[in-house]
């Protein structure tokens, strides 16, 4: 399909009917840093992602959900941070403060309607 714009692993995906998301994630390889890149890819057509803006902290493991408008990004290890961060996924743009989770956590699941 093709390539994001930064190599890494661990990220979080959410998308709508026109467009894939992919968040964060573990800087490979092998740098042991987490990364605050957004990447983003048109479903409908091949190719490699472009740049979609930064989330506010780094993160890998995170959990990310979506609706056909938001993307969420959540909860996150490397390290464990407990904040809640959206986007609106059909406008480019850096995330924004959506709240936070009761205490710090990665690895979580999600489900959007």
């Amino acid at each position: 399909f093709g390539d994001l714009t930064v190599t890494r692993t661990y990220v979080a995906a959410c998308d709508n009917t026109t467009r894939g998301l992919f968040g964060g994630g573990f800087n490979a390889p092998n740098s042991g840093d987490s990364s605050n890149v957004m990447d983003y890819v048109t479903i409908a057509s091949t190719g490699n992602a472009s740049d979609f803006g930064d989330l506010a902290a780094a993160f890998r493991e995170a959990t990310a959900c979506s609706n056909n408008s938001r993307g969420i990004f959540a909860g996150a290890r490397g390290p464990a941070i407990n904040t809640i961060e959206y986007v609106t996924i059909a406008n480019t743009g850096n995330a924004s403060d959506f709240g936070d989770l009761t205490v710090a956590r990665g690895v979580g699941a999600c489900a959007g309607n």
